[in-house]
């Protein structure tokens, strides 16, 4: 059985997961092999998806603000800022992956393409910068 305690590694996880799928998904849409490419993104997608689910079931179990930033000087204001652009860029990325995935799905390519070229890199950068916050928390200090 998973704990509480468990959920920020298995959050960090799927995090890596889903930035190393999108990696291979642009590597694949790159060469033109598009069944790779879109098992990767709708891996990714799931990867993100449970991601989401067992974020909100370790906050809403852990007390708001429970674990704090040990660091101090130069690696607070650089966690603040990993932290906030992050939080910033995640609230953005589910909508426009949702809208990514819909255009796709729908094989509305030239509007999924117009898109993916913003939700790639901001999605790419939410899942890595994921995992840093998990290491500067759990792992740093």
């Amino acid at each position: 059985m998973i704990s509480a305690s468990d959920l920020p590694s298995l959050n960090a996880g799927l995090n890596a997961v889903s930035a190393i799928l999108l990696a291979l998904g642009f590597y694949f849409v790159k060469r033109r092999e598009l069944g790779a490419h879109k098992r990767c993104m709708l891996g990714a997608f799931a990867a993100s998806t449970l991601f989401l689910a067992s974020y909100l079931v370790y906050h809403f179990q852990v007390l708001p603000g429970s674990v704090r930033f040990a660091g101090t000087g130069w690696t607070q204001t650089l966690y603040r800022v990993v932290l906030l652009t992050h939080i910033v860029l995640a609230a953005v990325i589910l909508p426009l992956a949702l809208v990514t995935l819909s255009r796709a799905l729908k094989e509305r390519f030239d509007m999924h393409r117009q898109i993916a070229r913003w939700t790639l890199p901001l999605w790419l950068y939410v899942s890595l910068t994921g995992v840093a916050i998990y290491w500067m928390l759990y792992r740093w200090h």
